[in-house]
């Protein structure tokens, strides 16, 4: 590790720059095909002398678990929930992308590579997202062999509709059950390998540290500790590689889109062993939303994104008419804000525009729906012209599921009266850094799907996760995992070498720790007051007073949670309190990296909205000679053992490596949807 002795904002240190060497030279369009042929080859009978450990078993693991079973390596596949099939990929709605241009309206590799770039604000590395556009159409062949539902046309061709960011219909869906459908598809292939014998899966298991074997340079990723979740044993499981496929980290904020399980576990655990986090403060603000209701909430729920095809987004000209009935304001006195700030691409703006217009119209006092705090937030999501347009039929045919949905939370009728949709934290662009392999910084530890940071840049388009996550499980980490493969020594440890030894008493003293302190206050209130900090200081707008006010509380925070926490139960028994305050314990740290990396952009792109970095207009504004970058936090422990740190427990000053982002075949500029 290097870094300058000087602290930045007494926060962090700067070290070497870093860079991605496993992208070959030459034209963009032959980059993947030559990296596949460049690596090298594990042959079959050598395959079943391998092992490789998945820890998540949602699209990206699932996916990635089966290919590299059916190839014949041994595959050790974990996740927390109770059946593969609760992984919260199952949750996303509106479809998957994919560049096959059967509407003939101009989509292209090309052309999908350009959009991801563009709505990332162009802070993805180019080489990833062209590999993921080239990719794109494979996966809809696989899946449509697997026997994924997509929805039809008439004549029976698969149909397609748009997302928000693009011009053109790209996205491939099944009702608004687009990521059940098709984690149904992954886990059946998984768990045919089950039954083959190549996949040997570990339900109701978290992982709770990874293994590293060596020193230095050599050190190597060669298996993890996990703790059963039902008879709280510590096991310990030893692999010639690791693959971490666990998801992002939106529940830093308490409420968020997310499964309520979703955590940041696994990934920072490995982050505190040496691999860096990238861009952590690109977080993604989905601006289709069912509001917010009350304190007594625990997560939010999403609407999908397809619901801005046919449905206008709307609040009312005049303050006076938002206690209105919403059918009996007349429509010139309806705003349709984003129609009228953008007429291009109109509702179909991407995500992180159309979340911080939301937030401006409700800021102004012209939100609708109760008032909830200080203000209403909340603005209408309107289908009365597609209705009169297409019929009650054919909108209850292309959405009837999300409006039946929305219709049992709300006890509202969508079909009668406009919804009421509002911004809420939803997905993470950053993640762990990885290469063009999809290789952490730590050797024999990757990292596939929204784990890692690697092709949405400051801003993912919609549609475009279950995108990713099938990419890298089914056709990516596949033909790179087995380069460091067939290259990597032997696997020689057991469970009695002293890496194995210690990173289990670790895990051990760390659970005994947390059941010790015996506070006054509920993991639950430190984790909510946790995202209240990190909503209102790094949520939709940041600025430099609220960064640095936030990462004081949050330390604050931190402290008092391992002086004042309480952990009920045992650790050798089923004890869902530890579970959440080992979690909680990890997003207190999470979120002041998030905080000081936030501090440290000094510039507005995508997700990450800094006030003090806008142009006339209010559009965020990025400064291309300064921050065009990726952001690689490496971990630093504290020189001060336990508390006394002021970094927390354990934490010392972070270190940033940064890795120059080249443009040679997309044009760098200002991002405009108008």
């Amino acid at each position: 590790m290097f870094s300058s002795s000087k602290l930045v904002h007494g926060l962090y240190s700067e070290g070497a720059p870093i860079a991605d060497h496993k992208a070959p030279a030459g034209p963009i369009e032959q980059k993947w095909t030559r990296r596949k042929f460049e690596a090298s080859l594990v042959n079959p009978a050598n395959r079943r002398k391998m092992s490789v450990i998945i820890v998540g078993t949602g699209l990206a693991g699932g996916a990635a678990a089966a290919t590299l079973g059916e190839a014949g390596y041994h595959v050790k596949s974990f996740c927390f929930q109770d059946s593969p099939r609760r992984a919260h990929s199952i949750a996303a709605q509106g479809g998957i992308n994919a560049a096959k241009n059967y509407k003939e309206d101009g989509d292209s590799v090309q052309r999908l590579f350009y959009d991801t770039v563009k709505g990332g604000d162009y802070r993805s590395r180019e080489t990833n997202v062209y590999r993921l556009a080239e990719v794109s159409a494979n996966i809809i062949d696989q899946c449509v062999a697997q026997g994924v539902p997509f929805a039809r046309e008439y004549g029976g061709l698969l149909d397609n509709r748009s997302f928000g960011g693009v011009q053109v219909s790209r996205t491939f869906y099944a009702r608004g059950q687009t990521g059940q459908q098709l984690l149904i598809g992954a886990y059946q292939a998984l768990e045919r390998q089950v039954a083959a014998g190549t996949v040997e899966q570990f339900t109701r298991h978290e992982m709770l540290e990874v293994i590293l074997d060596g020193e230095g340079a050599d050190r190597r990723a060669r298996g993890i500790i996990v703790r059963d979740l039902v008879s709280g044993e510590i096991e310990t499981h030893l692999a010639d590689a690791v693959v971490l496929a666990s998801g992002g980290y939106g529940n830093v904020f308490f409420l968020s889109t997310n499964a309520m399980g979703s955590n940041v576990t696994a990934t920072w655990r490995a982050h505190r062993k040496g691999a860096y986090f990238g861009n952590p403060c690109y977080t993604q603000i989905h601006p289709t939303c069912i509001p917010v209701s009350g304190e007594h909430q625990s997560k939010l729920t999403l609407m999908s994104e397809s619901l801005r095809n046919d449905g206008r987004i709307w609040v009312p000209k005049n303050r006076e008419d938002c206690d209105k009935d919403p059918r009996e304001i007349k429509e010139e006195d309806r705003d349709y804000y984003l129609e009228r700030i953008y007429p291009s691409f109109g509702n179909l703006v991407p995500r992180d525009i159309a979340s911080r217009q939301a937030k401006n119209v409700c800021d102004e006092g012209r939100g609708v729906g109760p008032v909830v705090g200080d203000f209403r937030r909340g603005v209408y999501l309107d289908f009365a012209d597609a209705i009169s347009r297409l019929g009650e039929d054919a909108v209850r045919a292309k959405y009837g599921n999300l409006f039946d949905m929305y219709a049992r939370i709300t006890g509202e009728d969508p079909y009668q009266t406009p919804m009421r949709i509002y911004p809420a934290v939803h997905y993470t662009m950053g993640g762990l850094w990885v290469d063009y392999d999809l290789q952490s910084s730590i050797p024999g530890l990757f990292v596939t799907g929204e784990a890692n940071f690697s092709d949405h840049g400051a801003n993912r388009l919609g549609a475009s996760a279950l995108m990713q996550g099938l990419a890298d499980g089914y056709f990516v980490l596949p033909n790179t995992i087995r380069d460091y493969l067939a290259k990597a020594p032997k696997l020689d440890l057991t469970e009695e070498s002293p890496a194995v030894v210690e990173a289990r008493r670790a895990v051990e003293e760390r659970t005994q720790r947390l059941l010790a302190i015996n506070g006054e206050r509920s993991v639950d209130s430190f984790h909510r007051e946790l995202g209240n900090i990190m909503w209102e200081y790094c949520g939709m707008e940041r600025s430099e007073e609220g960064l640095l006010k936030a990462i004081d509380l949050i330390r604050g925070l931190r402290a008092e949670f391992w002086r004042n926490v309480r952990v009920l139960g045992a650790a050798d028994t089923l004890n869902q309190s530890l579970e959440k305050a080992g979690r909680v314990a990890d997003f207190l740290e999470l979120g002041e990296l998030m905080c000081i990396d936030a501090l440290h952009r000094r510039e507005s792109c995508g997700g990450h909205f800094r006030a003090e970095s806008q142009t006339e207009d209010g559009e965020a504004l990025r400064h291309d000679d300064e921050f065009a970058y990726v952001a690689a936090w490496e971990f630093s422990p504290s020189d001060t053992e336990g508390e006394e740190s002021s970094f927390g427990a354990g934490m010392g000053a972070p270190v940033l490596h940064k890795e120059d982002l080249v443009y040679e075949f997309i044009e760098l500029k200002q991002r405009s949807y108008k």
